[in-house]
């Protein structure tokens, strides 16, 4: 039996990298109840982040206001996406709803960049 490799064009604006970034997320329950969790993003993007929730219930196109606890930085973000896991642990994907901010003070390379390589055999040039 073989495996298939199927190849499918990203559909995200920019690459999502693999980032622990301590965050506080504030929000409002339905009822009109005000939390703030304390969690860490688990992979962040220039347009959003994914991050794990362990309390507050979320739900997808709710507004979430984050605060990036190492730079003080602040976004709102709308939920896209609320995945619950087998182990019990819930991932929040978010989407800022300004796209004019530098939330987690870093450049993304764009979607589909393919990364500089040195050729093998090839000298590197100093300058």
């Amino acid at each position: 039996m073989s495996l298939l490799h199927f190849r499918c064009k990203e559909r995200r604006r920019t690459v999502r990298v693999n980032l622990t970034v301590p965050l506080a997320v504030h929000g409002q329950s339905d009822e009109g109840e005000k939390f703030c969790v304390h969690t860490q993003s688990h992979s962040v993007s220039q347009h959003g982040a994914m991050m794990e929730f362990g309390g507050g219930v979320v739900l997808v196109g709710q507004v979430l206001h984050l605060v990036n606890e190492n730079s003080n930085r602040k976004a709102d973000a709308r939920v896209v996406s609320v995945q619950r896991k087998r182990d019990g642990k819930v991932f929040v994907a978010v989407e800022f709803l300004s796209s004019e901010i530098n939330f987690w003070h870093m450049t993304f390379p764009i979607s589909g960049a393919k990364p500089l390589r040195k050729l093998a055999g090839q000298k590197q040039v100093t300058a």
